[in-house]
């Protein structure tokens, strides 16, 4: 059984940092890309950012410059740091992987950014 779990949210001032981790279980992940999906209030879920099994990685233009993605395959967890927070960023950040036709997500962890 895959499970995902993200922790690392919380409250922080826009112009802060957090730092999100998704750690799996279940299966080793380092075959796969893993993702990085948010969901604000009364919005669509919308993709943040991906890293490949190869450590190739591509953001949303919302994010690039101040998010990075990174992976440790040993650890079998994805990291997200977020730096220069912004309002807009307040949303549940859910970790993502889709392997062998099957897609996975975490539960998600809230970041909410106060202006």
């Amino acid at each position: 059984q895959v499970q995902l779990v993200e922790s690392g949210g919380g409250l922080v001032q826009a112009g802060g940092s957090l730092r999100l981790s998704c750690a799996g279980s279940g299966r080793t992940f380092d075959s796969y890309a893993m993702d990085w999906f948010r969901q604000a209030p009364g919005k669509a879920r919308e993709f943040v950012a991906t890293i490949g099994w190869r450590g190739i990685t591509v953001y949303a233009d919302s994010v690039k410059g101040r998010f990075t993605i990174s992976r440790d395959n040993a650890k079998n967890t994805v990291y997200l740091q977020m730096n220069s927070l912004k309002p807009e960023d307040t949303a549940v950040y859910y970790c993502h992987s889709r392997q062998g036709g099957m897609d996975y997500w975490g539960k998600g962890t809230l970041v909410t950014v106060s202006s």
